[in-house]
């Protein structure tokens, strides 16, 4: 039987290189003779850059930014030419990624963005005239702020201290945003997002996202008025009409780039990008059309694909939909392995997904699966191949 292999990283625990290893060892205990492809993806958030690099080749440079607290970390953009274009890809995670901060120190009204303004700098340095950038596991909460004020939109003091400081922003403070658009207008900006959310509401940035990062729910509610008054100011900064009241309910509306999809990525740094004129897409058909996924999918006849957690956000722009789409579409059967599985069968039969199976469905057997999760997944791998083989 032939096997497509197609997970994204298990959060923490596993890449998705090792995530596909595990799956694929497991499989082959219960069924040595089946055909295996391993196909490792991404959604724009960890694991970005490395999938591509082994899907496009091109040059890895290696960068020295700042992490959300505003320490020296090491990261790297990857250029590829291609039909005279020169494609840079960063990965935002490298600069602010949750694993940079400390579980005592996570607190995303004081982290900052600034990092991935340097990446994009140094992509603007290589040459690159298409730069691809991956949203994804972020410990920000700052709407991209840090990241305008590192490219010179305004000062750093202002738009570098955190979401909660963006509370305070005046249109002064982004005296320089025409500077950088015009410096910007011959680049073409992609935001490559992991989940399609807003920037505010109940599943944006702040309402969303934004206790998994270390704030309580009262600087969650902070964080959503601060991003909102920014996003307002943005509009009119920008010369648009979008903050003028609605006759309807009397109150300034958010700027129409805050409700579209995507602009709410890495707390709310798609945003900051869409301000710099970014299309916004989704990082798991970036990275779907790079590794060749479709013609992989239809050379298979199951796709075993899997994330650390298989929840309500999986079936939002992450790897998971991507995967399950086009199978279905190509009439091949989709299985989802994710260390938990968090939504029903009607969720994720919608999606065209045949199954859903979890590693963990019980306190000792997360403990377990945090202790070896290499060896748990290919374990449950290992069970799964005895329904799905043939």
């Amino acid at each position: 039987m032939r096997i497509l292999v197609a997970p994204d990283s298990f959060g923490g625990t596993l890449s998705a290189g090792e995530a596909a290893a595990a799956i694929a060892e497991g499989w082959h205990r219960t069924v040595p003779g089946d055909q295996l492809d391993v196909c490792p993806l991404s959604d724009g958030g960890p694991g970005f850059l490395d999938t591509l690099h082994a899907g496009l080749g091109g040059t890895l440079l290696s960068v020295t930014v700042l992490s959300p607290l505003r320490e020296p970390v090491p990261a790297a953009v990857l250029v590829v030419d291609a039909d005279g274009v020169r494609t840079a890809y960063v990965e935002t995670a490298q600069a602010i990624g949750l694993p940079l901060v400390p579980l005592d120190r996570r607190d995303p009204t004081v982290t900052t963005t600034a990092g991935v303004g340097r990446l994009i700098e140094a992509a603007l340095d290589a040459g690159a005239n298409r730069i691809v950038v991956g949203l994804g596991g972020s410990a920000t909460n700052d709407a991209g702020a840090g990241m305008l004020g590192a490219l010179g939109v305004g000062p750093v003091e202002a738009l570098g201290a955190g979401g909660l400081r963006l509370g305070e922003v005046q249109p002064a403070d982004l005296v320089g945003l025409a500077a950088v658009l015009e410096r910007l207008s011959g680049v073409e900006l992609v935001g490559a997002y992991d989940v399609d959310v807003p920037l505010l509401g109940l599943h944006g940035a702040s309402g969303g996202f934004a206790a998994q990062k270390g704030a309580t729910p009262e600087q969650a509610q902070e964080l959503e008025r601060s991003l909102g008054h920014f996003a307002q100011v943005v509009g009119q900064s920008l010369g648009s009409d979008l903050g003028r009241p609605d006759l309807l309910v009397g109150a300034p509306r958010a700027p129409r780039l805050s409700t579209a999809p995507g602009t709410g990525a890495a707390g709310g740094l798609g945003f900051g990008l869409a301000v710099l004129g970014a299309r916004l897409t989704p990082g798991s058909v970036v990275v779907a059309e790079a590794v060749g996924l479709s013609q992989r999918i239809a050379a298979v006849e199951l796709v075993v694909t899997g994330e650390g957690t298989f929840d309500w956000q999986s079936l939002h722009g992450k790897v998971v939909q991507a995967v399950a789409t086009r199978a279905l579409d190509a009439a091949v059967p989709t299985v989802v392995l994710a260390g938990q599985v968090t939504i029903g069968r009607r969720e994720w039969g919608a999606a065209g997904i045949a199954g859903a199976y979890a590693v963990a469905t019980s306190d000792a057997e997360v403990v377990a699966s945090l202790a070896d999760p290499s060896g748990t997944l290919a374990a449950r791998a290992a069970r799964l191949a005895r329904t799905w083989s043939h």
